[in-house]
């Protein structure tokens, strides 16, 4: 993954993206994924993945008393220091995988489209477990399983490029996919949704909300949103430490 988002090729692409430029009001999912967020008022946060740091921004803005954002990427690291900058807000280099996760740290922890980059989600969950305070809350948006388990990630198109369908196989074999994404070869973990949901269950958690993220009607006009419409992306979840 490190390699992958530092590498400038990508990541000028990556830079021209409507959520790099404008951030979470420019996010299909943010209207979803906004609502679950708990109070932030005077909490700790931890954000897994943090890329341009906008939702660091968020908790700071809500007033979270401290926050935390990590990426295993230099380039979205710096990219974070530089866009949304906060008192309240530190910036690190470091992967999802490698953080220490201190115990009882965090009072809620968020991760946007990253796990789907972990082997191990379930070893992940274990951690994020351990690093909230009790009571703590859990929000992650990351890539359906559907989404994943996708022949190459890319519709099954027309001779005219038009969207036939979208193919799923091997749903069942969890682990490593490599799609073209953004002009380069991306390395993903497939996981499947009872891998993902019981990994949490069996880790402690409890499930507040399950959904799957749907185009809002606001940006149904921009190119390629109806077919949105017709296969899940992104799986939305929130979860309390119990």
């Amino acid at each position: 993954m490190n390699h992958t988002y530092d590498n400038e090729r990508f990541f000028e692409a990556y830079a021209k993206m409507p959520r790099s430029r404008n951030g979470l009001q420019a996010a299909g999912e943010w209207s979803q994924l906004k609502p679950l967020f708990p109070p932030l008022a005077g909490k700790t946060v931890l954000d897994l993945g943090c890329g341009y740091g906008w939702h660091c921004r968020f908790a700071a803005s809500q007033g979270a008393s401290q926050v935390l954002g990590i990426d295993v990427s230099f380039k979205m690291i710096e990219e974070a220091k530089t866009r949304n900058p906060h008192e309240t807000i530190t910036y690190r280099i470091c992967g999802i995988e490698d953080y220490e996760y201190p115990e009882h740290m965090w009072d809620c922890v968020v991760s946007n489209l990253a796990l789907h980059y972990i082997a191990n989600i379930e070893h992940v969950f274990q951690k994020i477990h351990r690093t909230l305070t009790p009571g703590g809350t859990l929000i992650f948006n990351m890539e359906h399983p559907v989404f994943t388990a996708g022949v190459g990630q890319d519709w099954i198109r027309t001779e005219t490029g038009t969207p036939r369908y979208w193919p799923v196989d091997n749903y069942f074999i969890s682990g490593e996919r490599t799609t073209h994404f953004l002009g380069c070869d991306v390395v993903k973990q497939h996981h499947t949704l009872t891998q993902i949901l019981m990994g949490l269950l069996h880790n402690g958690f409890e499930l507040k909300a399950v959904e799957e993220a749907k185009p809002p009607e606001e940006m149904m006009h921009l190119a390629g949103m109806k077919d949105e419409l017709r296969r899940p992306m992104m799986l939305l979840v929130k979860a309390i430490k119990k």
